[in-house]
């Protein structure tokens, strides 16, 4: 009986975390969460842990992390450490692809610009071209 107090069935702790039952089975088949048993019926139970869990691992993914990064995350915590680190780490490296992405953004800004700028109606339609004016050599 005391099992059963301390641990909550799948619906429930979909219903309390807004996190869809399949979804909840997806991160366990993933190894992110851990039931904790099964009842006569054989709905997964899960510990109370199982909340803070699903909080970090949707805070980890608003992040842009990975399931798999959040499962090594996981896995560090696991064992004892706090994976602060890896998770510094890990958005340092996506902050050094943003800034990257900007800056291709802001050169083909200029580019699209520098297309419009120029822009000139084009009447003559005897070139075989589709768009001569994006079409220019």
């Amino acid at each position: 009986m005391l099992l059963q107090e301390k641990t909550k069935q799948i619906g429930t702790v979909a219903k309390e975390t807004g996190v869809p039952i399949k979804t909840i089975r997806y991160y366990e088949e993933l190894g992110l969460l851990k039931a904790s048993g099964r009842t006569e019926g054989g709905f997964r139970l899960f510990d109370s842990d199982v909340y803070e869990r699903l909080h970090f691992i949707k805070r980890a993914q608003s992040l842009g992390l990975s399931l798999l990064e959040i499962k090594d995350f996981l896995e560090v915590h696991d064992q004892g450490d706090l994976p602060c680190n890896h998770i510094k780490e890990k958005l340092q490296h996506k902050v050094a692809v943003i800034d990257k992405q900007i800056q291709e953004l802001i050169l083909f800004k200029q580019e699209l610009q520098g297309l419009l700028s120029g822009w000139e109606a084009v009447i003559d339609n005897s070139e075989p071209k589709i768009c001569p004016i994006i079409q220019k050599d």
